[in-house]
C-alpha cells in the first residue's frame, strides 16, 4: 500500500512518501505557494498523487500540546476536505506534535547544513508524519 505524508504549512507543503510495501517513508519534495494559496498547492500535489500511485494520503494535524485544534489545524480539516473533493483516495489526519521538532533534531544529528535544513525540514517533517502512521499500522 503506497502512502503519502504532508506537512502543510502557509507557504510550503512538504511531500513524503513510503515504499510500496507501506513500511518506510521517504522525502519526496516540498511545494512553495503563496501565502495561503491552498488551491495552488493542491493543483500542485495532484500530479504528484496520481504519479506515485498513492492509495492513502496522511495529513498532518497540527494541535496545541493540550490537544485544541486552532487556527493552523482548522486549515489542515479545509485542506483534507479539497483533496477529498478532487481524489478517490481516503485522506487520514495525523495529530503532528513537534514532528518540525523532531525532524529538525534528525538534520542536525545527521549534520545538515542550517541553510540545507532550512530548505528540506518540510519535506522531513512530512516523513516523521508519514512514518508514524505506517508504524501505527505495524
Amino acid at each position: 500500500m503506497k502512502c503519502m505524508g504532508l506537512d502543510l504549512g502557509s507557504r510550503t507543503l512538504g511531500i513524503a512518501t513510503s515504499d510500496s510495501l507501506g513500511w518506510f517513508a521517504g522525502a519526496l519534495t516540498t511545494i512553495r505557494f503563496a501565502e495561503d494559496d491552498y488551491d495552488t498547492a493542491l493543483e500542485k500535489l495532484l500530479p504528484l498523487i496520481q504519479e506515485n500511485k498513492i492509495e492513502t494520503i496522511v495529513l498532518g494535524l497540527p494541535k496545541h500540546m493540550n490537544g485544541d485544534v486552532g487556527i493552523r489545524g482548522e486549515i489542515s480539516i479545509r485542506f483534507k476536505e479539497m483533496l477529498e473533493d478532487v481524489c478517490d483516495v481516503p485522506v487520514i489526519l495525523w495529530d503532528e506534535r513537534l514532528t518540525t521538532v523532531a525532524a529538525s533534531k534528525s538534520l542536525i544529528s545527521q549534520d545538515v547544513s542550517r541553510k540545507k535544513r532550512k530548505q528540506i525540514i518540510d519535506q522531513q517533517a512530512a516523513v516523521v508524519i508519514l512514518q508514524g502512521y505506517l508504524d501505527s499500522k505495524k
